[in-house]
């Protein structure tokens, strides 16, 4: 562990950091998936929406390329818009409409909210969030963080905030595209609000997630279990 990072906190927030990429990173993830979504439901046209979103993930490929950095975020841009694309051409392949493709298209979306959501809370209730992980993956024991009940309920803390945006968007999602799925509700409708519960709940809802982190990530000093055994 580096000598700047004497707490739990400290240590969070840089693995945060490391993870999600800064600002950049996290424009990268957004913004091709952001314009997929947008043209994919205003004109129903899968090959144009692909074609224009890839470009878009390749122009930030490239600038990521002239300024040797990482270009993970980029990449995981273009594999959930993969994912998303793969699902909706299936659905065209069996004879779906527009609608039934776009509702296709939300599906892996709703599905890995669920799973997210589920193996988080998991991770609460048994007692080993996590976060608490980051926490030992910049010592040489993965868990020794576990020990200490201190940083137990900061991780605890910090994986419901990391998992309740998974779970608002399972809760409102998941009944909209059984809605329009099972004819419970107009298609043209459900896929709209869909596709606004998409961007609306995308990275803004992450991004108020991480910031009430960050903030309680700066009130409290919880001593690092190693920083601890090495002062004793």
């Amino acid at each position: 562990m580096e000598a700047s990072e004497q707490t739990v906190e400290e240590v969070v927030r840089a693995q945060l950091a490391k993870a999600l990429g800064g600002k950049r990173g996290m424009v990268e993830a957004a913004v091709p998936t952001a314009v997929f979504t947008l043209l994919f439901l205003t004109t129903h046209e899968l090959k144009l929406a692909l074609a224009v979103s890839v470009g878009c993930a390749l122009v930030l490929l490239v600038l990521r390329l002239i300024h040797r950095s990482s270009t993970q975020f980029v990449w995981n841009a273009l594999f959930g818009i993969g994912i998303g694309a793969f699902f909706a051409w299936r659905s065209a392949r069996g004879g779906g409409d527009a609608n039934d493709q776009a509702l296709a298209y939300f599906l892996p979306g709703v599905l890995y909210n669920a799973v997210y959501s589920v193996v988080m809370i998991f991770s609460i209730v048994v007692r080993w969030p996590l976060i608490g992980f980051l926490v030992g993956s910049v010592t040489g024991d993965p868990t020794a963080w576990h020990a200490d009940k201190a940083v137990v309920r900061l991780c605890s803390r910090l994986t419901w905030l990391l998992a309740l945006p998974c779970v608002l968007r399972f809760s409102v999602q998941a009944p909209i595209y059984l809605a329009g799925k099972n004819g419970w509700w107009n298609e043209d409708s459900a896929v709209a609000t869909l596709g606004a519960c998409k961007l609306a709940m995308g990275w803004p809802l992450q991004i108020a997630a991480l910031s009430t982190m960050v903030w309680l990530l700066s009130r409290n000093k919880t001593p690092h279990p190693t920083v601890e055994a090495a002062e004793a």
